[in-house]
């Protein structure tokens, strides 16, 4: 996923008991961010961060969706207990961590894995990628976020 590329036709379960396809976003500017799994502490800061900005966000027109590979169960308790404005993304099978390529090694203990890089991608409302942040350091992050979709208004 590069800067111009366009939301891709991808589909997925979500809180709320619905089905989330990202072109349906196209319209307002989106903001997904990937993240690697449900009620651990630096995704758990991640989420609290960008629910703290959502009104700005949202102001703005942005809609912001979180994804993980974690179960629609899990995004279910994470998203009650931690009163999430936005909707999580179940993508168990990996197809929007592959299309956005955010599936790296990782070493946790000397033990080698695939997981999810923390990743944010902000869409123009035309549906055009226009910032991406990659290897994403959670303090600051969201205040960053808020700066790049200010500009794309």
């Amino acid at each position: 996923m590069q800067i111009g590329d366009r939301l891709p036709d991808l589909s997925a379960p979500a809180t709320g008991e619905r089905t989330i396809n990202l072109r349906d976003h196209i319209g307002a500017p989106l903001l997904i961010y990937f993240y690697p799994r449900d009620a651990t502490p630096g995704c758990t800061r991640q989420a609290q961060e960008l629910a703290s900005h959502h009104d700005q966000l949202t102001a703005l027109g942005v809609q912001v969706l979180g994804v993980s590979r974690d179960t629609l169960a899990s995004h279910e308790r994470f998203s009650t207990r931690h009163a999430l404005p936005f909707a999580l993304l179940s993508d168990e099978d990996g197809t929007l961590c592959q299309a956005f390529d955010v599936l790296r090694e990782k070493n946790m203990y000397g033990r080698k894995f695939i997981g999810i890089e923390r990743s944010t991608f902000l869409f123009a409302a035309d549906g055009t990628l226009a910032q991406a942040w990659r290897k994403v350091k959670v303090p600051g992050h969201a205040e960053a976020v808020l700066a790049a979709a200010q500009e794309l208004v």
